[in-house]
């Protein structure tokens, strides 16, 4: 009764607990357990190294990967000429005969081919030094200096001093013309110098002289100093130190803001549409000595004429300005460069409308004018609505003829001489060169 009544007692209500107790206490020894099977293991196989997991080891290739390349080029260019079978009228002996003769022979040509292809493979792989030659130094020249755009830049000179109201003068046309010309081939053969390893990586540039070697860097140096000093010169002492600074200012601009500006900011493309309007303004103030509204309104033409000329231009060139390394809105900001290549069309709409208003051309310039800046701004458009290859092409081609078009309307609508004269607005002293035109 005794021991019945201590069980009630104490041994009742601690049975939840020494179960809990019990469980712990197993749960312990499992994990302990698994901590000594895992111990077990690793002493296994510390002192049986026939368990462990090794790595098969690779096999050496007796042939070297470069022979093996050889060997495969040399039987990709191994022609093999099957022969023709012999008659069957033919004995079995003369037949036979035949067929070694010509087995010999066709062995002799594949050994023959086979050292041929190899000697070519090898003199292909050595470096060649390239010899300079006179009969070539013209045409590697030309395209150190882009002749192309030397000539562009010498016609944009040449509408800014036609369209100046003055009277025509040739010797100081030919002067202008001539040193414009030497300062843009001394700024691109200097843009080409600093650009060589970045023109190599771009399938448009690969083929200039200094990435090929076809020239040496300095004579490529030597020959923009010989291209620039005389031009500037020239723009300085032959017509007038105001042509000579801006030539120079565009020099400077040209070689040293936009060429490093092409790999840090899209803010390039303005700073070359700079460039590409002082020429213009160049012609005009080699003209009248002065930098009139009429040298800002072809300075603007110029500047806004360029917006969808070069990003159209660059639009087809994104893979080769990306992998160039160069910063174009076309690569990094393709929305932005649609929509400045279709404000710059439409602006030029504005600035023929400008030209009658500050006195350059007659009214009839905006309407004649109209036509072909609502094409242009048309295609502009176009290229921003559907922004693919075919779109870029069309106003890139247009901006190639509408330029010169635009430029040859403008100076049939200009002013002429004699309606300056009688307004008394021709610059300095050309009213008196006028009166003298006009006495008989």
């Amino acid at each position: 009764g005794l021991f019945v009544w201590r069980l009630r007692n104490t041994g009742v209500p601690q049975i939840p607990c020494q179960f809990v107790h019990l469980y712990h206490v197993a749960n312990n020894r499992l994990i302990t357990f698994q901590y000594f099977n895992f111990l077990k293991r690793m002493y296994v196989t510390q002192c049986n190294k026939d368990l462990r997991q090794r790595a098969k080891p690779k096999v050496d290739s007796i042939v070297s990967p470069f022979h093996e390349l050889q060997q495969l080029d040399q039987e990709k260019k191994i022609v093999h000429k099957n022969s023709p079978v012999s008659p069957v009228h033919q004995s079995g002996s003369e037949t036979s005969s035949i067929n070694e003769l010509r087995e010999t022979k066709s062995a002799v040509r594949t050994e023959d081919s086979i050292i041929h292809v190899g000697a070519e493979s090898k003199e292909d792989r050595q470096w060649k030094e390239m010899k300079l030659r006179l009969d070539d130094l013209p045409g590697i020249l030309a395209r150190l200096s882009k002749i192309k755009l030397t000539a562009l830049v010498v016609s944009t000179t040449s509408a800014g001093f036609a369209m100046a109201p003055v009277p025509f003068e040739l010797t100081c046309f030919l002067l202008a013309s001539i040193g414009t010309g030497l300062a843009s081939c001394a700024a691109n053969s200097i843009n080409q110098f600093f650009e060589v390893p970045f023109d190599s990586n771009m399938n448009r540039t690969k083929n200039r002289p200094l990435v090929r070697g076809q020239i040496s860097p300095l004579l490529a140096v030597c020959f923009a100093a010989s291209c620039g000093i005389p031009g500037i010169a020239l723009l300085t002492l032959g017509v007038n130190p105001l042509t000579g600074a801006l030539g120079a200012f565009n020099i400077f601009l040209y070689t040293c803001c936009y060429t490093p500006l092409k790999r840090m900011s899209i803010a390039n493309t303005w700073v070359g549409a700079v460039v590409g309007a002082i020429p213009p303004m160049m012609g005009w103030t080699a003209a009248t000595g002065s930098l009139d509204a009429g040298a800002l309104l072809l300075g603007g033409i110029l500047y806004s004429w360029q917006f969808p000329h070069f990003n159209a231009l660059s639009w087809g060139l994104r893979e080769d300005y990306s992998r160039g390394g160069y910063c174009m809105m076309s690569v990094t900001h393709p929305g932005l460069c649609r929509r400045v290549a279709l404000r710059h069309c439409l602006a030029l709409i504005g600035l023929s409308t400008v030209a009658p208003v500050l006195d350059v051309t007659t009214w009839t310039f905006p309407i004649v004018s109209l036509p072909i800046n609502l094409y242009i701004s048309y295609l502009g458009f176009r290229f921003y609505r559907d922004a693919d290859r075919s779109s870029s092409r069309k106003l890139f081609f247009c901006s190639l003829w509408h330029l010169p078009m635009l430029l040859l309307v403008m100076f049939t609508c200009k002013k002429s001489v004699l309606e300056k004269e009688d307004k008394g607005d021709l610059p300095g002293g050309s009213h008196q060169t006028a009166m003298e035109i006009r006495l008989p």
